[in-house]
């Protein structure tokens, strides 16, 4: 089972982005926020440093060694620090993960892509980033799973996460229609069926956090098949899925057996 972090007080918060040396991100905390009218944002939403503590810990304390984000953004700096820090601290060896230390991140705007590959180079050298990131555009299109409308990327990066960070797509750039419907609406909610889809492709032991989106990660959990313990936490509003099951042969036992050492 994965490790959960420990709660932070406000103080300790401060001084985790300060020892960090990403003490312009906590200043932009009082950014103000979004209105729950807002249809389109033309500007990176504010960080929520509580959730970006939690995920740098989640990678730090589970060893995760690849990651797959579904959108962009400050969090994809906060996986690039935490897989540069594993990067130097451990050596994948006997271990059938062939992108160590990597991130994956597609995102269906390019703008958006730009701005954080934009961020993620100018603090290079600076927060000592040695990992490899991976830049993806993907369209994304309303389509039908199982007779159930939701949306799908129209391309994938190719690997195989061990975590997953579910923040995308942003619903109101989705193309085309099902039956009319699009969920280019103020009241509608994001849907994607892609890690439905690669289900089986995932290793025992991967995680997925889900930001927010909690109709999505419903969808999920009604849809996934396999053996997945999941729980939400509301006071992060972040839901977390982990592939709780046997190896599936030697090297996904040794894989195993990384985290927990």
């Amino acid at each position: 089972m994965f490790k959960e972090p420990k709660k932070i007080s406000k103080s300790n918060l401060y001084n985790f982005f300060k020892t960090k040396k990403l003490t312009d991100i906590y200043k932009l905390k009082n950014l103000p926020d979004e209105s729950v009218n807002s249809l389109l944002v033309n500007e990176p939403y504010k960080p929520e440093l509580d959730d970006l503590y939690r995920l740098y810990q989640l990678i730090k304390i589970n060893k995760r060694t690849t990651i797959l984000e579904f959108g962009c953004g400050w969090s994809s700096l906060i996986f690039s620090l935490a897989l540069s820090e594993l990067k130097r601290k451990y050596k994948i060896q006997n271990l059938r993960r062939n992108n160590p230390f990597e991130l994956f991140i597609v995102d269906n705007e390019k703008k958006y892509l730009k701005l954080t590959k934009t961020k993620i180079l100018k603090n290079w050298k600076k927060l000592n980033l040695s990992n490899t990131n991976h830049f993806l555009y993907s369209e994304v299109n309303m389509t039908l799973f199982n007779g159930r409308i939701s949306t799908e990327y129209k391309k994938l990066p190719v690997c195989s996460p061990d975590f997953i960070y579910l923040d995308g797509p942003d619903q109101f750039k989705i193309k085309g229609n099902v039956n009319g419907i699009n969920l280019n609406h103020n009241d509608m909610l994001p849907i994607a069926c892609d890690l439905i889809k690669i289900e089986y492709l995932l290793t025992p032991g991967t995680m997925i956090v889900v930001d927010g989106r909690t109709a999505n990660a419903r969808f999920l959990k009604d849809h996934f098949l396999r053996k997945w313990f999941y729980k939400y936490y509301e006071e992060y509003d972040q839901h977390i899925f982990y592939l709780n099951e046997k190896p599936l042969g030697k090297f996904n036992k040794k894989q195993l057996e990384f985290y927990k050492r």
